[in-house]
């Protein structure tokens, strides 16, 4: 229960919080509802993982949840570089 309190005090309500867990699953649940009826289960898995990839660019490169200043400071490595966003 209390492992977040390994992780730098500004990251703490971020990790109590499930805000951005209910806006993934409010998007689902939008976007599943403007489809109605899928043919398939795989049809599902694909909307599902197109979501997911765009909620994590999104997150990746336009929001940073968390600074990569203090995600460098509970890593072993000494910088934190980002795919999206590397150089």
């Amino acid at each position: 229960v209390l492992a977040y309190m390994d992780f730098p005090r500004e990251h703490w309500a971020q990790i109590a919080s499930t805000n951005p867990l209910e806006r993934v699953n409010r998007e689902i649940k939008r976007r599943s509802d403007v489809i109605g009826i899928f043919p398939n289960d795989e049809a599902i898995v694909r909307l599902v993982g197109a979501l997911m990839l765009e909620t994590n660019d999104e997150w990746t490169v336009a929001r940073r949840y968390m600074s990569l200043e203090s995600l460098a400071r509970v890593t072993d490595t000494t910088t934190v570089r980002l795919s999206a966003v590397a150089t």
